[in-house]
């Protein structure tokens, strides 16, 4: 089955459109975001906390979030969380200094609750629709989406931010999350909702049994947590403004980075989805963390970081694709919300655990270059976790 085939299943095309539109939106004004703290003087804590809140509320509102998604209408849901990513990319216009950077974080806490929500969602509902070689297309489709808009949105919101301004990227922003809000009407769906009589309470204790007693289902979460090593945002930032800005402007440097990653994100699924199995992905993990030191062997030069930030982004997405699908194939449906909800706080601690890392190292005067191979060795690691797991669990 390819991936256009895929795509004829009318609910994986209109949501993957939506995720098209929003996705775009939401890398568009990740740029504007953090040019505009660079140019408001932000420090490197600053930096790595702004790109840590866009992670924290999956971490802390998983519990919640797995809940909601087992009780409420999908579409319902979906309808609501756009709208709130609308208001409060808006509330991004009000921000002129950083004296108002903690309503800035606020804000980047509220839309990210509700896209981590709206992306638990999708993911849950998936596997209610479709399975086997389908699903996996599904989850590469969205991966793929996701590499695509990340390096279109980085690369054409550094430029616009560059030319015409923070508030224009963000106004720009919310007009993309409106169109998507128009899709979504259009959106048919019919699936049998699980009628639940117990309490919120009941239904947290039973999915973290659940999870407690599936001890393979634990070790594959956290492999997927372990792609939270590659949350870049905060290091490809420090980059830009120590290493680069005499060069290129900050909103560029950025952009064109992030653009030049998002690339490798997209295309690599094409070549390794066809040869990534169980009994090889150990490899792949050792791939990731080689390609990240030897980026961090050429970040003195930015065209050579640029080469480098390709390899390295070659392999994630289908890790992660991967990764997601053991996950969805070992969960049983009626669990399926709550179980991906925790999937997405592993993989969000993760990410801001990266994050506060990135920040607080530098903070600490070691230089970009031994924190980013750092990172590297990180997946060296995970390769030598995943051999062990395969022994004890294959």
């Amino acid at each position: 089955m390819t991936y256009r085939e895929t795509l004829k299943h009318p609910v994986v095309a209109r949501l993957s459109l939506i995720q098209l539109i929003s996705y775009f939106g939401t890398w568009f004004s990740q740029v504007a975001i953090f040019s505009m703290i660079v140019s408001f003087g932000a420090d490197e804590m600053t930096i790595a906390l702004t790109a840590a809140m866009a992670m924290l509320p999956a971490v802390i509102l998983a519990p919640i979030i797995g809940i909601v998604i087992d009780r409420i209408d999908f579409k319902k849901m979906m309808l609501v969380l756009l709208l709130v990513e609308i208001s409060a990319t808006i509330g991004f216009i009000f921000i002129n200094s950083l004296a108002f950077v903690w309503i800035l974080m606020l804000l980047i806490f509220i839309r990210s609750a509700a896209a981590s929500m709206l992306f638990s969602a999708e993911m849950a509902l998936f596997p209610k629709l479709i399975k086997g070689k389908m699903l996996k297309n599904t989850n590469e489709i969205h991966s793929i989406i996701w590499s695509f808009t990340y390096a279109s949105g980085m690369a054409v919101g550094g430029f616009v931010t560059y030319k015409i301004g923070f508030d224009t990227a963000f106004m720009l922003d919310a007009l993309l999350y409106t169109i998507a809000v128009l899709l979504l009407l259009g959106l048919k769906l019919t699936i049998e909702q699980h009628t639940f009589v117990a309490s919120n309470w009941q239904l947290f204790r039973e999915g973290f049994s659940y999870l407690k007693s599936h001890k393979k289902l634990l070790h594959l979460i956290l492999l997927h947590a372990s792609l939270g090593l590659t949350s870049f945002d905060a290091l490809i930032t420090l980059l830009a403004d120590h290493h680069y800005k005499e060069l290129i402007a900050v909103p560029l440097s950025i952009g064109i980075m992030n653009a030049t990653r998002a690339v490798g994100l997209m295309i690599g699924p094409f070549f390794i989805g066809r040869i990534i199995h169980k009994e090889n992905l150990h490899w792949f993990f050792l791939l990731q963390g080689s390609a990240i030191i030897l980026w961090s062997q050429f970040e003195y030069s930015f065209y050579l970081a640029l080469v480098s930030l390709f390899v390295t982004g070659f392999f994630i997405t289908t890790l992660w694709s991967y990764t997601y699908l053991l996950i969805q194939e070992e969960t049983e449906k009626k669990y399926m919300g709550r179980v991906i909800s925790y999937n997405d706080m592993f993989f969000m601690l993760s990410n801001v655990l990266t994050a506060l890392f990135i920040g607080y190292a530098a903070k600490q005067a070691l230089s970009l270059e031994a924190i980013t191979a750092a990172l590297g060795i990180g997946f060296l690691l995970v390769a030598l976790y995943y051999t062990w797991f395969k022994q004890h669990y294959l």
